[in-house]
Protein backbone atom coordinates (compact mmCIF):
# COMPACT_ATOMS: atom_id res chain seq x y z
CA UNK A 1 0.00 0.00 0.00
CA UNK A 2 1.69 3.48 -1.02
CA UNK A 3 0.59 6.45 1.42
CA UNK A 4 1.02 9.55 -0.11
CA UNK A 5 3.05 12.47 0.91
CA UNK A 6 0.31 14.42 2.55
CA UNK A 7 -0.70 11.75 4.89
CA UNK A 8 2.65 10.99 5.34
CA UNK A 9 3.89 13.92 6.41
CA UNK A 10 0.65 14.12 8.60
CA UNK A 11 0.99 11.51 10.57
CA UNK A 12 5.32 12.33 11.04
CA UNK A 13 3.89 16.25 12.28
CA UNK A 14 1.29 14.36 14.71
CA UNK A 15 4.40 12.16 16.24
CA UNK A 16 6.07 15.34 16.61
CA UNK A 17 3.56 16.93 18.15
CA UNK A 18 3.46 13.68 20.79
CA UNK A 19 6.92 13.84 21.66
CA UNK A 20 6.66 18.09 22.42
CA UNK A 21 3.97 17.05 24.72
CA UNK A 22 5.68 14.74 26.34
CA UNK A 23 8.48 16.31 27.22
CA UNK A 24 11.01 14.44 24.50
CA UNK A 25 11.75 17.71 22.30
CA UNK A 26 11.46 20.84 22.93
CA UNK A 27 10.52 21.97 19.54
CA UNK A 28 9.73 19.68 16.30
CA UNK A 29 9.80 20.75 12.89
CA UNK A 30 7.77 19.54 10.23
CA UNK A 31 8.92 18.34 7.49
CA UNK A 32 10.43 21.01 5.12
CA UNK A 33 7.93 22.21 1.89
CA UNK A 34 8.83 23.38 -1.32
CA UNK A 35 6.20 25.93 -1.42
CA UNK A 36 4.49 28.13 1.18
CA UNK A 37 1.11 27.18 -0.50
CA UNK A 38 2.28 23.49 -0.05
CA UNK A 39 3.39 24.02 4.25
CA UNK A 40 -0.04 25.60 4.37
CA UNK A 41 -2.47 23.04 3.45
CA UNK A 42 -1.07 21.38 6.23
CA UNK A 43 -2.34 24.33 8.87
CA UNK A 44 -6.05 23.33 9.41
CA UNK A 45 -4.38 19.42 9.89
CA UNK A 46 -1.56 21.47 12.32
CA UNK A 47 -4.66 23.28 14.16
CA UNK A 48 -5.97 20.01 15.20
CA UNK A 49 -3.01 17.83 15.78
CA UNK A 50 -2.03 21.06 18.28
CA UNK A 51 -5.62 21.11 19.84
CA UNK A 52 -5.35 17.46 20.36
CA UNK A 53 -1.63 17.71 22.33
CA UNK A 54 -1.91 21.05 23.54
CA UNK A 55 0.92 22.29 21.90
CA UNK A 56 1.51 25.23 19.62
CA UNK A 57 2.83 25.78 16.48
CA UNK A 58 4.67 28.76 14.74
CA UNK A 59 4.98 28.91 10.92
CA UNK A 60 8.53 29.42 9.63
CA UNK A 61 8.43 31.28 6.19
CA UNK A 62 12.49 31.85 6.35
CA UNK A 63 14.09 28.48 7.24
CA UNK A 64 16.84 28.51 10.16
CA UNK A 65 20.13 27.41 8.06
CA UNK A 66 22.76 25.95 10.12
CA UNK A 67 25.81 23.39 9.69
CA UNK A 68 23.50 20.69 11.62
CA UNK A 69 21.54 19.71 8.27
CA UNK A 70 22.33 19.40 4.80
CA UNK A 71 21.67 23.01 3.07
CA UNK A 72 19.81 21.70 0.51
CA UNK A 73 17.29 20.46 2.98
CA UNK A 74 16.07 23.77 3.83
CA UNK A 75 17.10 26.26 1.69
CA UNK A 76 13.85 28.13 0.24
CA UNK A 77 11.88 25.50 1.93
CA UNK A 78 8.86 26.59 4.79
CA UNK A 79 8.13 24.89 7.46
CA UNK A 80 6.73 25.45 10.88
CA UNK A 81 8.12 24.53 14.47
CA UNK A 82 6.52 22.72 17.42
CA UNK A 83 6.68 24.06 20.41
CA UNK A 84 4.94 23.83 23.88
CA UNK A 85 6.21 26.78 25.80
CA UNK A 86 6.72 30.38 24.31
CA UNK A 87 10.21 31.05 25.85
CA UNK A 88 11.29 27.83 23.69
CA UNK A 89 10.21 29.74 20.99
CA UNK A 90 11.46 32.65 21.90
CA UNK A 91 15.05 30.88 22.19
CA UNK A 92 14.98 29.29 18.63
CA UNK A 93 14.34 33.17 17.44
CA UNK A 94 16.73 34.38 19.28
CA UNK A 95 18.83 31.79 17.80
CA UNK A 96 18.20 32.69 14.52
CA UNK A 97 18.70 36.49 15.38
CA UNK A 98 22.34 35.99 16.79
CA UNK A 99 23.35 34.26 13.58
CA UNK A 100 21.97 36.74 11.60
CA UNK A 101 23.55 39.35 12.85
CA UNK A 102 26.84 37.67 12.83
CA UNK A 103 26.60 37.22 9.59
CA UNK A 104 26.19 40.29 8.55
CA UNK A 105 29.13 41.56 11.33
CA UNK A 106 31.18 39.27 9.30
CA UNK A 107 31.68 37.05 12.35
CA UNK A 108 29.39 33.69 11.52
CA UNK A 109 32.68 32.10 11.09
CA UNK A 110 33.90 32.42 14.52
CA UNK A 111 30.19 30.67 16.30
CA UNK A 112 28.84 28.70 13.39
CA UNK A 113 29.66 25.71 15.25
CA UNK A 114 28.54 26.99 18.37
CA UNK A 115 24.96 27.91 16.74
CA UNK A 116 24.19 24.92 15.01
CA UNK A 117 25.18 23.30 18.33
CA UNK A 118 22.57 24.99 20.42
CA UNK A 119 20.24 24.22 17.42
CA UNK A 120 20.57 20.62 18.28
CA UNK A 121 20.23 21.19 21.90
CA UNK A 122 16.50 23.18 20.83
CA UNK A 123 15.77 20.16 19.08
CA UNK A 124 16.49 18.05 22.25
CA UNK A 125 19.26 15.83 19.79
CA UNK A 126 22.36 14.10 22.16
CA UNK A 127 25.53 15.15 22.14
CA UNK A 128 26.48 12.76 20.31
CA UNK A 129 23.27 13.16 17.71
CA UNK A 130 24.40 16.88 17.01
CA UNK A 131 28.00 15.84 16.70
CA UNK A 132 27.47 13.00 14.52
CA UNK A 133 25.05 15.14 11.76
CA UNK A 134 27.61 17.96 12.03
CA UNK A 135 30.41 15.52 10.83
CA UNK A 136 28.12 14.04 8.55
CA UNK A 137 26.93 17.18 6.75
CA UNK A 138 29.47 17.88 3.23
CA UNK A 139 26.42 20.28 2.25
CA UNK A 140 26.93 23.64 4.56
CA UNK A 141 26.62 27.01 3.49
Amino acid sequence: MMIDKFSYQLGAADCFCEMVRAGVKRIALSHPCDTKEERDSFLSEFDKLCEKYGVCYYVENESFLTDLFPLSLNQGKFNVIFYQDETVLQEYLGLKAEKGKAVAAGKYANCREEIAWRYGKLLSYTDEGIQRLLDANADKE
